[in-house]
């Protein structure tokens, strides 16, 4: 008999994420998405999103042999001419048997015992080919000896597919697990979590913006409005302004400032004695410390940054006209940093 420990903590998120699941759904059902079940295992990668885990059986295949080899070594070359003499030696015995004129059932049954030796010696020769370890070829892993006869990975994003969606249905949107093969352990860097991801056509980059925050102030809402027991219970037992944080999310409208902006305002704070550990100048990428200065000291409530630097952003981004930044949108929140990004725009 097994008892279950009640945890509090873990039972409240569990709600939590029930909560905003349901909720996630209702948002781009109401905004005229369509929900698309894109695949965990892909052969496609996204660039920039992170490693990716790979999907195989070869090792588990390579474990098996390897197992089996031991307790049935293969045969040696002695083995298999020494077969082949049997094959010699029963087709003799066919040809003895024609030339006495035997009756066809002995002649039948030296046939199959030709034939058994023959069928054998395949066996022996295709067995003695069998090697430990994962196949190779030209000095490179095999995987035509995979389970899908290529490289096969867990996702990181299901942009590829929803952008082909996008092309016929215009809005789409697809909810589920992501696999990122991060160095970094820490909370911010998880293995395995759950992202919202959608594309628009024909949609600008203002919209893009819109309904990012349209998103954000939707699930905010969310929490105020069914999950108030269980933020309460954060804001008593792990972050009291936890409530507070959420309601200016929803009600307060973002502050929206280029990439430009928020660098001259980080350089303006460092000019005024703030120390950050990351050097602030056009081009980089926002570290995390800049990113939670913006949201939690200068504006002390959500920002969205855009027109970034094309360096530092993907190569499908929309080059603005300046030629110099791209129609890129990151969504900052305090305490936390990024948690929405610009996927694609096409002009």
């Amino acid at each position: 008999m097994s008892i279950c420990v009640p945890e509090p903590t873990r039972w409240a998120v569990a709600r939590i994420r029930d909560g905003l699941s349901y909720a996630t759904k209702r948002f781009f059902h109401e905004h005229g998405f369509c929900y698309v079940n894109t695949p965990n295992i892909t052969t496609s990668d996204c660039e920039g999103a992170g490693e990716m885990f790979q999907v195989t059986t070869l090792i588990s295949e390579a474990e098996k042999l390897e197992k089996n080899l031991i307790k049935n070594p293969p045969p040696s070359e002695i083995d298999v001419e020494s077969a082949k003499l049997i094959i010699k030696q029963r087709g003799n015995d066919v040809a003895q048997l024609k030339s006495v004129k035997a009756s066809k059932q002995e002649i039948g049954a030296a046939v199959a015992e030709l034939q058994k030796a023959k069928e054998n010696v395949l066996k022996m020769e295709e067995r003695s080919k069998l090697q430990p370890g994962i196949p190779q070829k030209d000095g490179k892993i095999d995987y035509s000896q995979d389970f899908f006869a290529r490289q096969a990975f867990l996702t990181v994003s299901g942009q590829l597919q929803l952008e082909s969606y996008a092309c016929a249905l215009s809005t789409v949107y697809t909810f589920g697990p992501t696999f990122r093969a991060e160095k970094s352990h820490t909370s911010r860097h998880l293995a395995e979590f759950w992202m919202v991801e959608s594309e628009m056509a024909f949609a600008e980059l203002e919209h893009d913006m819109d309904c990012a925050e349209d998103y954000v102030k939707f699930m905010c809402q969310w929490l105020l409005d069914h999950c108030m027991e269980d933020m309460q219970f954060f804001a008593d037992k792990i972050d009291k302004s936890c409530i507070d944080r959420i309601t200016m999310s929803a009600k307060t409208p973002f502050a929206r400032i280029t990439y430009t902006e928020a660098v001259e305002l980080l350089t303006e704070a460092v000019k005024n004695g703030k120390k950050f550990e990351n050097h602030v100048e056009w081009g980089i990428d926002l570290a995390s410390e800049h990113e939670r200065y913006l949201t939690e000291v200068k504006f002390q409530k959500p920002v969205i940054v855009y027109n970034y630097p094309k360096e530092i952003k993907a190569f499908y981004m929309r080059l603005n006209d300046d030629s110099k930044t791209v129609a890129a949108m990151d969504v900052l929140v305090p305490k936390v940093g990024i948690i929405l990004s610009t996927l694609n725009l096409y002009r």
